[in-house]
């Protein structure tokens, strides 16, 4: 699985975004461009900047010079075994406490349905992609959705 959240820091009204992509196998540099190229037209055009761990994949040779000829993609690096500072390793947290949580599915089919419906209940509940944002410690502009700033 591989998974991207995000939000959208000129118009914070249109609120926190997921991304997500499931494949048997792993991810390798070639299945990351693929995932990225289908991030680009869901992102329709806007520019976005990508945090990432350090998973050698994500800063490979050909993944460097595939994001250099990008110009709708910036990518900025978490600093080394910093899984806290990922807002993504908490989505991943909530969907195996819940969804996937004593899953033994006979199919990637059955993971890939419950996941799914993990993504729906993390999107259909605004607040939840922002804390996953938020409970980072990272600074986030604006530093509170628009349904959680303190001026209201």
């Amino acid at each position: 699985m591989a998974g991207a959240l995000g939000y959208h820091s000129t118009d914070p009204d249109r609120g926190a975004r997921l991304c997500f992509h499931l494949k048997p196998g792993s991810y390798d540099t070639a299945g990351l461009i693929e995932v990225l190229e289908q991030m680009k037209v869901f992102y329709r055009g806007e520019r976005v900047v990508l945090v990432w761990d350090g998973l050698s994949a994500h800063w490979s040779r050909a993944m460097r010079a595939w994001v250099a000829e990008q110009d709708w993609l910036t990518l900025e690096r978490l600093p080394a075994y910093a899984p806290e500072l990922n807002p993504v390793e908490l989505l991943w947290s909530s969907l195996k406490k819940r969804e996937l949580a004593n899953l033994a599915g006979d199919h990637l089919a059955d993971v890939a349905d419950a996941t799914e419906q993990g993504i729906h209940r993390i999107n259909d509940n605004p607040q939840l992609p922002w804390s996953f944002l938020a409970h980072t410690g990272l600074a986030i502009h604006p530093p509170h959705p628009p349904n959680l700033r303190k001026d209201q």
